[in-house]
């Protein structure tokens, strides 16, 4: 019964399944050499609560880390373009993330029943929010949506909070998406 486990340096992949259900990993580190997470990887490590994810990492594979119900927060690192689909989906005790400006795409459902996730930082330009990919975060109050977006998917909202609020560039195609389905939404100061 391992409570924490550092991959070894040069390892550039963790497969898939690699550490599925591994309930009693409390903490992992990973190499500087790492590209790529695979789907399930640690799926279901229901004691996860830290984990640091290395700047040479440019995907995350789905369901990677679905069901971490200890994982607090999350910054992902500069170098991600892309989050598969259901990659984070039930980390119940997810606060915060941080995505990096070279995200390009959140996977569909990526952070759906992440129900306290309150803050998400955005200072980059995804394109594309998936279907679901944020429904039933309830505690989630206000996201920015940068100018860059040009899809976001069915349901990608449902089941937010009431008061969710969108801040949108004006005269963006964010703007349109939230004029167009409803949602309350504020402009921001950028001029991007």
């Amino acid at each position: 019964m391992q409570e924490s486990y550092a991959v070894p340096c040069g390892v550039t992949r963790i497969g898939q399944n690699a550490f599925y259900e591994c309930r009693y990993l409390t903490s992992i580190t990973l190499p500087s050499s790492l590209a790529s997470i695979g789907n399930f990887a640690f799926a279901g490590c229901k004691s996860l609560t830290r984990i640091i994810l290395p700047n040479s990492l440019t995907s995350i594979g789905s369901w990677a880390f679905s069901g971490c119900e200890s994982l607090t927060s999350i910054t992902l690192p500069d170098s991600l373009t892309s989050i598969g689909s259901w990659a984070f989906s039930g980390c119940e005790s997810l606060t915060s993330i941080t995505l990096p400006d070279s995200l390009t795409t959140i996977g569909n459902w990526a952070f759906s029943g992440c129900e306290s996730l309150a803050s998400i930082t955005q200072p980059g330009s995804p394109t594309t929010i998936g279907n679901g990919a944020f429904a039933g975060c309830e505690s989630l109050t206000n996201i920015t949506l940068p100018n860059s977006l040009t899809t976001i998917g069915n349901w990608a909202f449902e089941s937010c909070s009431v008061s969710l609020n969108f801040t949108v560039v004006r005269g963006s195609w964010a703007e349109s998406w939230c004029k167009e389905n409803g949602k309350n939404y504020t402009y921001s100061n950028s001029i991007d």
